[in-house]
């Protein structure tokens, strides 16, 4: 049996995102990984500006841009058309650049596949992190001082002991289902097809889309369910999914078929893969379980409709590594870990409720209404009000206004709903700004948290109140005139993770505002 301060199952991008996260931070960490090499499914692909800031932190920025090189015309913006992918009815879709200014890193559309690749090799490099692949888990055992991860690889079995245990182990995850967490499921009664083919003449037939990467395909038979094509490398792979008939099977169904009808003519293609699975959403009830957790898909999962799982359990990663390195390091408090799922799991039951659904039921109503062989002018009119709806990525800003370790607005609940402004938001990401010094805000972030002040008293009573409690605390006061007027603020705690914990606009002592964002506050 091995020791470990935490153990992972599950070292896709989220199990390996949070042993590079935990590991930076000193946390003795293992991943137990069943594939040796990454899968080669597309899948996981849009990446949010949000999750460059991951790759920042990590240490991993250079590396998804080598990664996946695209030609400079290439683009990674979206259409979406209207009966057939070479329909004469086609607007832009899903910019995710419209909101670059607001975040430090950039958005990026690369295969998850090469993430994990990347992800892996950074991890390798990162002292306190090992990584057992082979490995599978089959069940857990948990103790007063720990939680034991049984895995198997054939015949053999072996025991990984952590103080801690986190199932980043996928939508059926063996983890969760250990530990008796049990899960709320929507189902869509719907079963999906995704197929990965090449070629070339599709590219050859889509130029007249220069820039784009990502093609949804709205039908009316298919009431508010999308077809939907994407690149992987560009000019020559793709991957489709697509609802079939229920009762489909790989060995019943023309696929290739499927793919023509779809794009509105015959392409000469090679499939590559074809798969099948059922749409649905699916919540955990709970986050943990004890000394156990769950992140990525193990906690959430939904249909690949807007690009948030990946992105999402990446989030998962960065705000429990930090609080699991807090507690193990004992200036955490009791509510602390707690606090993950109080602020992770309503934003993905927002982002569920408000986004994805929303996406069908939109699309679904839509097609309902208008159709061109109805009424051609109506059709025109709605197809162009929704070209200019841009409220899918405008209103996309998961926040954790309420969460118990903020000290934010009462009443409020973490939510994927929010706004994209540089105004300092107790709850909200700290968006991009300079010092008076033209240095980078996000330069001078530390690891742990950060005090940005123009005033020399706040630097002060926050030092004092930090050595007391014995909280790791850096402090800037170099927030000019400049960044103070975005802010709209002079003074700002900034969480681990890039959260805002607190700004001067609720007045308190220093040491109840710190006791609160570590989890201490009485209540949590």
């Amino acid at each position: 049996m091995t020791d470990f301060d935490v153990v992972i199952n599950g070292g896709g991008p989220v199990g390996m995102g949070l042993a590079i996260e935990l590991g930076q931070r000193g946390v003795t960490t293992c991943v137990v990984e069943r594939h040796r090499e990454p899968q080669r499914i597309p899948k996981g692909q849009n990446l949010t500006q949000r999750t460059g800031e991951h790759m920042l932190a990590w240490g991993c920025a250079e590396a998804m841009t080598a990664a996946h090189p695209l030609p400079a015309d290439a683009g990674i913006g979206g259409m979406t058309m209207y009966g057939s992918l070479l329909s004469d009815y086609a607007h832009d879709w899903f910019n995710r650049s419209r909101v670059g200014a607001f975040y430090w890193g950039r958005n990026q559309r690369i295969p998850q596949y090469k993430t994990e690749a990347v992800l892996r090799a950074r991890a390798v490099t990162v002292p306190n992190v090992a990584i057992e692949y082979g490995w599978a888990g089959e069940g857990i055992e948990q103790h007063e001082d720990g939680v034991e991860l049984i895995a198997g690889s054939g015949e053999s079995r072996r025991r990984f002991h952590g103080r801690y245990l986190v199932g980043a182990d996928g939508s059926r995850s063996t983890v969760r289902e250990a530990a008796g967490i049990s899960e709320t499921r929507t189902e869509h009664d719907r079963l999906m097809a995704l197929l990965v083919f090449t070629s070339t003449e599709l590219h050859e037939l889509l130029q007249r889309y220069p820039g784009k990467a990502i093609y949804k395909v709205l039908h009316p038979d298919l009431e508010g369910y999308w077809m939907f094509f994407g690149r992987v490398d560009h000019g020559t792979r793709w991957f489709f999914h697509a609802p079939v008939p229920s009762g489909t099977t790989l060995e019943n169904y023309d696929f290739k078929a499927l793919l023509h009808r779809a794009a509105g003519r015959d392409f000469d293609l090679e499939l590559e893969y074809a798969g099948l699975w059922e749409l649905r959403i699916a919540l955990a009830d709970h986050y943990r379980a004890g000394r156990v957790f769950i992140a990525g898909d193990a906690a959430h999962s939904h249909p690949p409709y807007g690009g948030y799982g990946i992105n999402t359990g990446f989030e998962d990663a960065r705000n429990l590594g930090w609080k699991l390195a807090a507690v193990l390091k004992g200036w955490g408090g009791a509510g602390l870990l707690d606090s993950y799922e109080a602020e992770r799991r309503p934003v993905f039951a927002s982002t569920a409720r408000d986004f994805i659904a929303r996406y069908i039921e939109k699309d679904r109503q839509m097609l309902a209404d208008f159709s061109p062989e109805k009424d051609l002018h109506a059709f025109l009119t709605a197809w162009q009000e929704r070209a200019g709806d841009t409220w899918d990525v405008d209103a996309f800003e998961p926040n954790y206004e309420g969460s118990p370790i903020v000290a934010g607005a009462a009443g409020a609940s973490p939510s994927a709903v929010g706004s994209h402004q540089h105004r300092a938001q107790a709850g909200h990401h700290l968006s991009p700004q300079t010092l008076s010094s033209g240095k980078p805000v996000n330069e001078a972030l530390g690891s742990d948290f950060t005090l940005l002040t123009a005033n020399p008293d706040t630097a002060s009573a926050f030092a004092d109140a930090a050595v007391r409690l014995g909280v790791p605390l850096k402090t800037e006061t170099g927030l000019g005139s400049d960044a103070i007027a975005a802010y709209e603020t002079q003074s700002i705690l900034v969480r681990p993770d890039g959260f805002i914990a607190w700004t001067e606009d609720r007045a308190n002592s220093a040491e109840a505002i710190l006791s609160r964002a570590v989890g201490n506050a009485p209540g949590i």
